[in-house]
């Protein structure tokens, strides 16, 4: 999840927590208020009645409306407590409301009201008074006021979280511009990482941070191919010179068969290490790009002819190849391609076993280079890192991984699948 997506859920969520709480604080609080007016009112009704009372000495004739009541029932005295109730009342419909419904049966309907109850002495005579308003407008009024807030509430949010969206996305381009350039940034590569122009200090410490790793890792990378193509050069001369002197010794002298053995173990290693010194050398031509001979070529064609340069091979190890190729144009280094195609079928051959078979499928899309060998994966995470080979391999463990930079360097994607009894290759164009 995002960091701006996760800060809105969560900035959203407790915005919401928040205004809900807030909304049944401030409900409560409009209903404490709009029912102490309401209180108020029945005290001077109550008031009225005493003042009534005093005045006349008898109680005042009893009436009903729509939105108020008053009872008077005759009671013990000192039997009753004065206090302010919830109550409903029975509400008569006029002529218009009984029109509206007529599917009632009843002519009425009760309402939510508030009540007082209170006494008054009349004579020696004690009564109960009961006052009853209405209280379906109180309500109406609170619920119309709520709904205006939550409305102002909603639109508030919905302002909040399009102008966090917006602000957030502008404030959060330095980090994905300098993202963006990480992604495009290669080692190997002579373009800098560039310095953006941004006025919040956080994304000018990770610009700059950035920039330093970045030139740190050339400059290492730098003095590590340096040291890399200066070993390579520096070993070709000793190497030249020790296989000569093998050559010369071994053309003057008769040796016996314990020295034959042990001179010819020293040539076969002198020329493993030329081998290897020659695929560094490559390895790094390849991954500094300075191979430039690239031209529009038929990949068919080039496959062709290394199937012709491997067909011995195929016979002395009695390998059944069987091959369908179509026209392919590519453009790319002739020669880095042939050193591509040679290291695949070479590679299927060496790890092959005695009278097994090859596949190679050329087509628009991929050219598929299948071999039986061991009936186990390779560990397809570690088949294309450097010196990686198996126990029994006389190689310089360096050509898959030439085979994957040839790739990379021409936008081709290199990988290992294992398929039933075939080791697949297969090179995505």
């Amino acid at each position: 999840m995002k960091l701006l997506a996760k800060y809105n859920r969560v900035n959203l969520i407790t915005i919401i927590i928040v205004m809900l709480i807030t909304g049944i604080i401030y409900y409560q609080a409009i209903s404490y208020i709009l029912t102490g007016q309401k209180d108020t009112d029945l005290v001077v009704e109550e008031q009225e009645i005493f003042d009534y009372v005093k005045l006349n000495h008898h109680l005042p004739q009893t009436f009903e409306s729509n939105d108020q009541q008053i009872s008077f029932t005759p009671a013990s005295p000192g039997s009753v407590k004065r206090e302010f109730i919830n109550t409903m009342y029975f509400k008569q419909w006029g002529q218009d409301e009984k029109h509206k419904k007529h599917k009632h049966r009843r002519e009425g309907e009760y309402e939510s009201a508030r009540g007082l109850i209170s006494s008054v002495t009349v004579g020696d005579k004690y009564y109960k008074i009961l006052i009853v308003e209405s209280k379906v407008e109180t309500e109406d009024l609170i619920r119309f006021i709520f709904l205006i807030t939550i409305g102002v509430i909603l639109l508030l949010l919905l302002v909040l979280v399009v102008t966090n969206r917006l602000i957030l996305n502008r404030l959060w381009q330095p980090f994905y511009n300098i993202m963006s350039e990480l992604r495009l940034f290669n080692i190997a590569d002579s373009k800098q990482i560039p310095k953006l122009d941004n006025n919040i200090d956080e994304f000018k410490e990770l610009n700059n941070a950035v920039i330093d790793m970045a030139a740190r890792a050339k400059n290492d990378y730098q003095d590590l191919k340096v040291f890399t193509e200066n070993a390579s050069h520096e070993l070709l001369t000793p190497i030249a010179v020790i296989n000569s002197k093998l050559d010369t010794l071994i053309q003057t002298e008769n040796f016996s068969d314990r020295q034959s053995k042990l001179l010819n173990d020293l040539y076969s290693a002198v020329s493993r290490l030329n081998r290897l010194n020659q695929s560094l050398l490559l390895l790094v031509k390849i991954e500094n790009r300075l191979v430039h001979d690239k031209q529009q070529m038929n990949l068919r064609e080039l496959v062709d002819e290394m199937i012709i340069q491997f067909e011995e091979i195929f016979n002395d190890k009695d390998l059944k190849l069987t091959y369908e190729l179509d026209d392919k144009e590519i453009y790319a280094s002739r020669y880095l391609v042939e050193i591509l195609l040679s290291n695949l079928i070479s590679n299927a051959i060496r790890h092959n076993q005695h009278g097994g078979s090859i596949i190679i499928n050329l087509n628009a899309e991929s050219l598929i280079i299948k071999n039986t060998g061991d009936n186990a994966s390779l560990p397809d995470e570690k088949i294309f890192t450097r010196f990686h080979k198996s126990s029994g391999s006389e190689g310089s463990g360096l050509g898959l991984t030439i085979s994957r930079q040839i790739c990379e360097n021409f936008g081709f994607k290199l990988e290992y699948l294992f398929e039933g009894s075939f080791h697949t290759f297969i090179v995505k164009f």
